[in-house]
């Protein structure tokens, strides 16, 4: 039997991406997303589909989560506030919304014993320096001055409180840590360096790298995390556990700005921008960020599928199509004076 699964964040980058693999493997499937960072044109397809409810909604609103998870199987937790751009202009959304968002949903899932799975990120490492990071590694926070550490340390919380939730209670939760997710539809407006770069290359506009480069990412197509989330939903050996889900295909990110370069044709020209100008003074960023895959791939083969390269063509092809599509639209009149 199909279960009925809620994924909060359903409108966003990677819950939309979810929400379409559910939706195709015939689950009924509800959406909710009070649109602050997801788009309703990442879902608009899916609204006619007999199987897909959109609720537009914030996730704090008690009484409709309420009547939504009492008729769900299981909760997809994926609404939280994203970007490093937007953590740091806005630390106390990030720090309310995730933890508050995530209790709310914890709650009301227990009331009605629905099973959670929980979305964390790799930035709960913190400023660990060991690579690849483990599950079971120590996490390692920067100062409470800093906000760019409210969001690392929220996340953290969560998966406290959804554990606590698991060994107290009972509520069967999966923790789930992406690493550097990316796709179509992910926006750079708040941070995210692959559509940022991919824009500016396409307008042949300089491309801004924050910081001296030489920092390393491991970027995952959400083609492959969608297939993790899914697998790990299904497998009741995966309650109780954390699992890393990424690539361990590792790039530094002045080398990401060439591959963009020259997958784009773009005459752009690359720049320096240094992190206090870019985001806050004192503004730290981790080195290398590299998964340890075994865990999650001895539970259920997870193995990715898509090469940065495969990926960067994703984005790209995405991104043209938003620019032409933009570029058609009817500008209004400026009013006269």
């Amino acid at each position: 039997m199909k279960e009925k699964i809620l994924v909060t964040g359903g409108a966003g980058f990677i819950g939309s991406h979810l929400c379409e693999l559910l939706v195709h493997n015939g689950h009924n499937v509800v959406a909710i997303d009070n649109l602050s960072t997801g788009r309703l044109d990442n879902i608009v397809h899916l609204l006619p589909m007999p199987g897909f409810l959109f609720v537009r909604e914030t996730i704090t609103n008690s009484l409709v989560l309420d009547r939504l998870t009492s008729e769900a199987d299981i909760i997809i937790h994926l609404a939280a506030v994203v970007g490093v751009k937007l953590i740091v202009e806005d630390p106390v959304n990030t720090i309310v919304t995730n933890i508050m968002g995530t209790e709310a949903v914890l709650t009301t899932a227990n009331r009605y014993g629905c099973k959670v799975m929980l979305a964390s990120t790799s930035e709960v490492y913190g400023k660990g320096s060991k690579v690849p990071f483990n599950e079971e590694d120590d996490c390692v926070m920067g100062p409470t001055s800093h906000s760019r550490w409210a969001y690392a340390t929220s996340k953290a919380i969560d998966e406290f409180l959804g554990l606590a939730y698991y060994r107290q209670f009972g509520l069967p939760v999966v923790v789930m840590r992406f690493f550097n997710t990316v796709g179509p539809r992910q926006t750079g407006r708040y941070g995210m360096v692959i559509p940022r770069f991919v824009r500016q290359a396409l307008l042949n506009e300089p491309i801004t790298i924050y910081g001296d480069g030489e920092q390393s990412r491991c970027f995952a197509d959400v083609a492959d995390i969608i297939d993790a989330i899914y697998k790990l939903s299904s497998n009741p050996a995966a309650v109780g556990q954390v699992f890393n889900i990424g690539s361990t295909e590792e790039v530094n990110i002045c080398e990401l700005a060439e591959m963009v370069i020259a997958a784009t044709g773009s005459q752009s020209k690359v720049i320096y921008v240094p992190y206090e100008e870019a985001y806050a003074p004192g503004f730290e960023d981790m080195r290398r960020r590299v998964p340890d895959l075994a865990k999650v791939h001895q539970l259920i083969g997870y193995e990715p599928h898509f090469t940065l390269e495969a990926t960067l063509k994703r984005v790209i092809d995405f991104e043209r199509q938003q620019i032409l599509k933009q570029s058609k639209e009817p500008t209004l009149p400026r009013p006269s004076r």
